[in-house]
């Protein structure tokens, strides 16, 4: 049986700490004795961890710093002084720190590093790391490197310059029974109106996610006279910045910060319409569970929209990624209502495509591989 590590700052509410739940609690038990482990024992999703998964933890709280400080240190240190075991594979799930750490893995264990954003510039690519060699030095140490699409992939490579035979995309992994049993659930604390469109969108309120200029955008569809509600199912630093202008342009009525909810799924459910406005993506878990939901999706043109929605628009609408763009993109859906009907039959089809069987034996196949 092998012994793995699964390495990851925290198991707050975004979309990488949960497909890393997912993923622990979809192995093989029978083949994998799996940890899982954080820097900070903070976060919505370490209640969803199986019972059958070992959890550890460094620090109990989240503190400020922490990265500056890591780097006084080697990862060689680091690794024996936060993580201490030895596991046939040790993995860090995110970039940044964690990665750093696992690379200084002293033992004979197999390294594996996830990526899961678009390292496009040397300041993403060196994030946790003292600086651009150290990264490239840390990242060449890995035996296999995952990237969560093709774009993050290629994106990747071109930053780092590292050899491309150990890089490969796995996509993320997602209860898609749990989902849909979800999404059936009954609503009790809002109602929508059916007599206009309902567009949703799910992710923490914070700039790139690209909320204000949604708002900007519903502000001018409803100046045109096309009517539609927008809900956000969400927390972030930038709720008081877009509650202001809801307040300011008077949309209280048709733009709604919901919050964050543990069941999201049965709000996109009802929803007519899901938009994700994201300037930047990994592999968007929130998209991809829209489609498993079956509720139409317009895409920002950012990682992995293509391959989510198709390279010419089969399961979805990806649109130029700017304020214009999405504008156009909506327009389109809200005045041709048969083409929303289209969109909603091959959103269902495409949530097939990323059940969780398939990826889950993807990673056993990667895992038993090396």
């Amino acid at each position: 049986m092998k012994k793995i590590l699964f390495f990851i700052p925290n198991l707050m509410h975004g979309g990488a700490e949960k497909v890393l739940v997912n993923l622990v609690n979809n192995l093989d038990k029978n083949k994998y004795d799996i940890t899982l482990q954080t820097i900070f024992d903070v976060g919505v999703n370490k209640q969803y961890i199986n019972k059958d998964i070992k959890y550890k933890y460094v620090f109990k709280k989240l503190f400020r710093g922490s990265s500056t400080i890591f780097k006084l240190f080697s990862p060689k240190f680091l690794y024996k002084h936060l993580i201490k075991d030895e596991y046939d594979i040790v993995v860090s799930y995110l970039e940044g720190p964690t990665a750093r750490i696992i690379s200084g893995c002293p033992y004979e264990s197999k390294k594996v590093s996830w990526i899961h954003i678009e390292m496009n510039d040397e300041q993403k690519f060196a994030l946790g790391f003292r600086n651009n060699d150290e990264a490239r030095v840390c990242y060449s140490k890995f035996d296999e490197i995952v990237c969560v699409s093709e774009t993050v992939k290629q994106i990747f490579l071109e930053t780092s310059g590292l050899n491309k035979s150990n890089v490969d995309v796995l996509y993320n992994t997602n209860e898609t029974e749990q989902i849909v049993e979800k999404s059936k659930e009954t609503i009790d604390d809002v109602t929508f109106d059916k007599n206009t469109v309902n567009i949703c969108s799910v992710g923490k309120i914070i700039g790139t996610k690209g909320y204000d200029r949604l708002a900007r955008i519903h502000k001018k569809l409803i100046n045109e006279g096309l009517n539609h509600h927008i809900y956000i199912l969400g927390i972030g630093k930038d709720e008081d910045k877009i509650n202001k202008y809801i307040k300011e342009n008077n949309l209280q009525d048709t733009y709604t910060l919901l919050g964050f909810r543990d069941n999201p799924y049965k709000y996109v459910a009802k929803c007519d319409l899901f938009v994700c406005s994201s300037l930047r993506e990994g592999f968007s878990t929130a998209v991809t569970e829209s489609l498993i939901v079956g509720t139409p999706v317009v895409s920002t043109l950012c990682s992995g929209a293509q391959e989510l929605l198709g390279y010419n628009n089969e399961y979805g609408l990806v649109v130029e990624n700017s304020e214009e763009g999405i504008y156009k993109g909506i327009k389109k859906l809200l005045k041709d209502r048969k083409l929303l009907a289209y969109y909603k039959k091959k959103a269902t089809e495409r949530g097939s495509f990323f059940s969780k069987e398939k990826t889950v034996k993807a990673v056993e196949n990667m895992i038993d591989s090396l």
